[in-house]
């Protein structure tokens, strides 16, 4: 099984969903965040997601729409073995860098274009990313995750896992 490139790589990005004009106004005084924020489309949630190599999702996060996709990967990764971790220029940051090589693994991230130092990395290998991509599609391809309809982050982290559940079984 340790041959199998679906344990050999883990890949990690974020999407955002637009939230319908409904999924917001949930009820206050609760300290739980909805994970609903302003970006330039209006309210939105960010889903943040590591998938294997062969495009399972394996674990998710929420978030605001605003939020930044590199604070969010150490959570995504940790406790996950892999041998390559794939990521794409927004998760270009030395601290993510190090937690990697902590785990033995090759970090195969592309440099920021604002970076004084400039990390080398494998472009063919950058290249099998595009199964993140992928699955990103799939999971919205259901309704009820490419449009936030729910009020709270509760339910719509419980609509992302269903999804992402048939994705597994398909």
């Amino acid at each position: 099984m340790a041959d199998d490139p679906d344990f050999e790589y883990l890949i990690v990005d974020s999407t955002i969903i637009r939230a319908h004009q409904h999924a917001s106004g949930a009820k206050k005084g609760g300290a739980e965040d909805q994970a609903l924020g302003r970006s330039r489309g209006g309210l939105s949630t960010k889903i943040h997601m590591a998938i294997r190599g062969l495009g399972g999702p394996v674990r998710f996060v929420l978030t605001g729409g605003q939020g930044g996709d590199c604070p969010q990967a150490h959570g995504l990764i940790e406790g996950l073995p892999a041998d390559v971790f794939f990521a794409d220029a927004a998760y270009d940051a030395d601290p993510l860098r190090e937690a990697i090589a902590e785990k033995d693994a090759i970090a195969v991230i592309p440099s920021n274009p604002s970076r004084a130092k400039k990390h080398p990395f494998d472009r063919h290998l950058y290249a099998q990313r595009h199964v993140m991509e992928c699955c990103f599609s799939r999971l919205k391809q259901f309704r009820r995750v490419a449009t936030r309809y729910e009020k709270t982050a509760r339910n719509y982290l419980a609509v992302v896992t269903i999804a992402a559940t048939i994705l597994w079984l398909r």
